[in-house]
């Protein structure tokens, strides 16, 4: 989609039916043919975004647990995001229009992948919630300041990564939940 790709490139706030229509080499009103306004525009951005997103995660982990699953899906996230801030902008700030908007099941699939991410810790499923927004939070968070050139100190970044990944996995290991044996 034309409009995802202008997104990553100028950035999210960047983004324009008007700029897009240069870039197509259209005039404006020819893209209201195809989509109804700017936020339609970027809803559809949106449901893209969070569908390729969750793809992402999801190849990265297969086949893997525990802290090998949180580290392949960790860098996968990472690396959608600055490989494509627009777009990953636009999957933050698209909200739900009704029972069968596309942007449900993309949301379930992130939703997903993020849990398999965490299936090997064996969390209380009480706790998994927890888990999964404190995941995402921390890696998002990480993630666009790296993409927004937010580290400005000395020090190499994959290192800080490794720090954070070691980090959460330790944490989640102090909420593995272990059944008792059984008699």
């Amino acid at each position: 989609m034309a409009g995802a790709a202008l997104a990553d490139e100028v950035g999210f706030s960047g983004l324009s039916m008007g700029l897009l229509a240069e870039r197509l080499g259209v005039k404006t009103p020819s893209l209201y043919k195809h989509v109804t306004n700017q936020a339609d525009l970027t809803h559809r951005i949106a449901v893209l975004a969070l569908n390729e997103f969750a793809d992402a995660i999801r190849d990265a982990i297969q086949g893997r647990s525990g802290r090998d699953a949180l580290v392949a899906g960790a860098h996968a996230m990472r690396t959608y995001v600055l490989d494509h801030p627009g777009r990953y902008a636009a999957g933050n700030v698209a909200r739900v229009h009704g029972p069968d908007d596309p942007l449900i099941p993309a949301v379930q699939r992130v939703l997903a992948s993020w849990a398999a991410m965490l299936h090997g810790y064996r969390l209380d499923p009480d706790q998994e919630i927890h888990a999964l927004r404190m995941l995402r939070s921390t890696l998002h968070g990480f993630a666009t300041l790296q993409a927004g050139g937010g580290f400005k100190i000395d020090a190499d970044v994959d290192d800080s990564f490794t720090w954070l990944l070691d980090f959460i996995d330790h944490g989640l290991m102090i909420h593995r939940h272990d059944p008792p044996p059984a008699r």
